[in-house]
């Protein structure tokens, strides 16, 4: 664990959270970043879960070393995810494990300075991953929450809260069914999520639905939500960074975004910016010298990465000062 706390990175990134403390944030934009995280697991076997590959013994040799090593890669990750100098105001968090990997990254890791707060789902998946909110409680307080459950697979959550501006907001953070080995009871299942959450948005409330959808921006589910009346937020969001990362994931050599953020109401006239966090250390060069996420393993290969997914990045204008 020692070792990990000297990370390069420590004395600046925590001089940084003191500089930005203390700024007072008048100007700061509204930022609610999405991150597919790639499988954040503890090293702990969880009875009746099947996490056996990210445990000590496996082929992945998931030890405690890696494992900090992966928290820390997803606090840099957050606290790059920003256009100026102010942290984010709400992160979803897409394949956490349970409240022990929360906990550590919200209190031992790179981000342990920040003040987050989280709330967790826990669902039935079968590999025991869940979804998150971490949220900055000076500008995001929170009134209600809501577990939307479906049965083998990840629950939807559901947050209800208030922007330090006064507005409510309504946010729901997803993780659609995989499309690996994509069949119709798969792509059903997909529809149906979708369905239960635009039944659960009022249509008079400000909505903001991300995650990761499973699906491309022309797929039947994000129809679903356009015909709903929900914008497209992250539709050709452009990258920030390496330009050549033209998605928030890469299959097959091809750039495409499985995660999106919608939304609808009157939060859709506060909308600055969104953009896809394509830092330089969150890539690597391939064979062909064309960029691809750095993910953690490479099959089973340990390559020391932040995740196969590339953060969401959306800014909303504050009229209001702190």
């Amino acid at each position: 664990m020692r070792a990990i706390v000297r990370h390069a990175l420590l004395p600046t990134i925590a001089a940084l959270i003191i500089t930005l403390s203390a700024m007072g944030f008048e100007r700061a934009p509204f930022t609610i970043v999405e991150l597919n995280c790639e499988n954040l697991f503890d090293t702990i076997h969880d009875d009746g879960k099947d996490d056996h590959e990210f445990l000590p013994t496996s082929e992945r040799q998931w030890t405690r070393q890696r494992y900090w090593r992966k928290l820390n890669n997803i606090g840099r990750t957050i606290l790059s995810s920003t256009s100026g100098d102010h942290l984010p105001d709400l992160v979803a968090l897409v394949e956490v494990e349970n409240d022990t990997v929360m906990h550590d990254l919200t209190h031992r890791s790179l981000l342990r300075e920040a003040g987050y707060e989280y709330i967790l789902t826990n669902s039935d998946d079968e590999r025991g991953i869940d979804v998150a909110l971490l949220y900055q409680p000076y500008s995001f307080r929170i009134i209600d929450t809501l577990t939307i459950s479906f049965p083998a697979t990840r629950s939807v959550l559901f947050v209800r809260g208030e922007r330090l501006q006064g507005d409510t907001l309504d946010i729901f953070i997803l993780h659609m069914p995989s499309r690996r080995g994509d069949n119709a009871s798969r792509k059903q299942l997909r529809q149906d999520i979708a369905q239960a959450i635009i039944t659960h948005s009022p249509t008079d409330e400000n909505i903001i639905v991300l995650g990761d959808f499973n699906d491309y921006a022309d797929g039947r589910v994000i129809r679903s939500f356009l015909d709903a009346g929900f914008i497209h937020a992250s539709k050709d969001a452009p990258p920030r960074g390496d330009e050549r990362a033209t998605g928030t994931y890469k299959f097959r050599g091809h750039w495409g975004s499985l995660d999106h953020i919608l939304m609808r109401g009157n939060i859709c006239q506060h909308l600055s910016s969104c953009f896809i966090n394509a830092s330089s250390f969150l890539l690597m060069e391939d064979r062909n010298g064309e960029v691809t996420p750095r993910r953690t393993y490479r099959g089973t290969f340990y390559q020391e990465g932040y995740s196969d997914h590339l953060p969401l990045v959306l800014e909303l204008t504050t009229n209001q000062k702190p």
